[in-house]
C-alpha cells in the first residue's frame, strides 16, 4: 500500500507525467493551433479525464486487484476486458523504454557538453539507425526501471515519486520562466496561450482527446493498479483532482518551455514547429546550441525529461508485474525479471526496426510505429470505451459512486453518471473509428 494520500497522488501524478507531457503534448499543441489546442485539452481534462480517472482508481481500490483480475471481479463475463487492459501496457512498455533510452542518450550528450553535435541535422537519424549504441542506452533505462519495481510500492515507486515529482516541477517551472524571458519568445507565448478559434476543427478536438489517454495514463491499467494500493481512508474524488492538476500543470509548462523557445531561436518561423514527434530530438538541440548557456539548459531539460520518462515507465511496468503477481502468485523479483526479459526482447526488435530491419513493415507501419498505432489508436480507446459501458450499463454507476463516497459525498455524482453512461463512450468511439481510418490513410480531416 501507499503510505497515504500524498504518496499515492505523487506516484499517480508521476505516472501520468511522462513523455506524453514533455514530448508529445508540446508537439501536438504546436501542430494543432497552439492556444486552441490547449483550451480544448483543458476542457477535456476536467470532464473526460476526471470521469475516467475516478472510475479506474475506484475499480482498483474496490477490487484490490490488478487490471488482469479487477474487471472479472466486477463481472465474470467481463474478464476479457482485464486481459485487454493488460495487453496495452505490455505493448507500450518495450518501445517506451526504447524512447527513454533515446532521452538518456541525449541527457548524457548535453551533460558532456556536446550540444553542438546533437544540433547537427544528421545526429538523431544516425543515432537511432545504429545497432549497438541505442541498445546500450535502452538497456540502461530498462534496468533503472526494473530496480525501482523490485523495491516495491512503498520503498520503490513511492520513494522515487516523492523525490522526482518536486524536482520535476521545480525544473520545469525554472526553465519555463527562463525561456519566456528570452528575446523573441513573446510571439511563441501568444501562439501557445491565446486561442485562435478559426483554427478549431475536428482534427484538433480528436488530437486533444487522444492525447488525454496518453498523458493521464488512462485505459492502460495503471490507475487501476495504483488504485488497488490506495487506502480506503482517503478521498478518491479529491485525489483525482490533484493528479489532474499536477499532470495538466506540467503539460502546460512543457509547452510554455518548448514552443516559445522555438519561436525565439528560429526568428519567429512557425515552420520550425512542424517537426512533429522529432521536435524534442531534432529542433530543440538546435535551439539549445544557439542559446547562452545552451549546454547547461539543454542538460537540465533532458535530465528533466529523463525523470518524467522513468517515473512513467515504472508505472507501466508495475501494471504488467501486478498482473503476473495476481495470476501466478510468484515473487515480485521473479515477475519483474519476466517483464524485463520480455521488454528487452521486444525493445531490441523495435530498435533494430530503425536500422538493419528498417525495410520490414507490418501493414505498412515500421515496427515501433505499428506497436504505437495498435496500442494508442486501437486498444486505448477500446479499453476506455468498454470500461464506460461496463460501469454505465452492467455493474451500474452506483457501484463506483459507493466506493467514492466511503469518505464523504461525491460532489460531481450527477455529472459523473451522465458522462460515464452516454457522453464518454460515444466520443471515445469517435476517436477509435477516426484513429483507425486515419492510420490506414482512409480518412483526412
Amino acid at each position: 500500500m501507499f503510505s497515504g494520500k500524498i504518496g499515492f497522488v505523487l506516484a499517480a501524478a508521476s505516472s501520468a507525467i511522462g513523455l506524453g507531457n514533455l514530448w508529445r503534448f508540446p508537439y501536438l499543441a504546436a501542430k494543432y493551433g497552439g492556444g486552441i489546442f490547449l483550451l480544448v485539452y483543458l476542457l477535456l481534462a476536467i470532464t473526460f479525464g476526471f470521469v475516467l480517472m475516478v472510475t479506474e482508481i475506484a475499480i482498483g481500490r474496490r477490487t484490490q486487484l490488478s487490471p488482469l483480475k479487477a474487471f472479472g471481479a466486477l463481472s465474470k463475463k467481463w474478464k476479457w476486458l482485464g486481459v485487454l487492459a493488460t495487453i496495452v501496457p505490455a505493448l507500450i512498455f518495450p518501445y517506451y523504454c526504447l524512447i527513454g533510452g533515446w532521452v538518456t542518450k541525449y541527457a548524457a550528450t548535453m551533460v558532456s557538453n556536446h550540444v553542438a553535435d546533437a544540433a547537427e541535422d544528421a545526429f538523431f537519424g544516425a543515432y537511432i539507425s545504429a545497432t549497438g549504441e541505442p541498445l546500450l542506452w535502452f538497456l540502461i533505462f530498462l534496468v533503472a526501471t526494473m530496480l525501482v519495481i523490485i523495491f516495491g510500492v512503498n520503498k520503490g515507486i513511492e520513494k522515487l515519486s516523492r523525490i522526482l515529482m518536486p524536482a520535476l516541477l521545480v525544473l520545469t517551472l525554472g526553465l519555463s520562466v527562463y525561456v519566456v524571458t528570452r528575446p523573441g519568445s513573446l510571439a511563441g507565448v501568444k501562439y501557445y496561450l491565446l486561442p485562435n478559434f478559426r483554427a478549431l476543427n475536428a482534427k484538433t478536438f480528436l488530437a486533444a482527446l487522444g492525447q488525454l489517454f496518453y498523458s493521464m495514463s488512462l485505459a492502460m491499467g495503471i490507475m487501476i493498479t495504483y488504485g488497488s494500493y490506495f487506502s480506503k481512508e482517503e478521498k478518491i474524488e479529491k485525489a483525482a483532482r490533484q493528479i489532474e492538476i499536477f499532470d495538466t500543470a506540467i503539460a502546460l509548462l512543457a509547452g510554455l518551455m518548448i514552443i516559445p523557445a522555438v519561436f525565439s531561436y528560429s526568428g519567429g518561423d512557425q515552420a520550425a514547429l512542424s517537426s512533429g514527434p522529432s521536435l524534442m530530438f531534432v529542433t530543440l538541440p538546435k535551439v539549445f546550441n544557439e542559446m547562452p548557456m545552451g549546454g547547461l539548459i539543454g542538460a537540465l531539460f533532458f535530465i528533466l525529461v529523463f525523470f518524467a520518462a522513468i517515473t512513467s515507465s515504472v508505472s507501466i511496468m508495475e501494471a504488467i508485474v501486478s498482473g503476473i503477481l495476481d495470476a501466478f502468485r510468484c515473487s515480485r523479483g521473479a515477475a519483474t525479471a519476466i517483464v524485463a526479459v520480455y521488454g528487452a526482447a521486444v525493445g531490441i526488435v523495435c530498435s533494430l526496426g530503425f536500422g538493419v530491419w528498417s525495410d520490414f513493415t507490418i501493414l505498412g507501419f515500421g515496427i515501433l510505429d505499428f506497436l504505437d498505432f495498435i496500442s494508442n489508436n486501437v486498444l486505448l480507446p477500446l479499453v476506455g470505451m468498454f470500461t464506460c459501458i461496463l460501469v454505465g450499463f452492467v455493474i451500474k454507476p452506483d457501484l463506483i459512486i459507493c466506493e467514492v463516497e466511503l469518505n464523504g459525498p461525491f460532489k460531481m455524482k450527477n455529472f459523473y453518471i451522465a458522462m460515464v453512461k452516454w457522453i464518454a463512450p460515444l466520443f471515445i468511439f469517435a476517436i477509435l473509428v477516426t484513429g483507425i481510418l486515419q492510420g490506414f490513410g482512409l480518412l483526412t480531416i
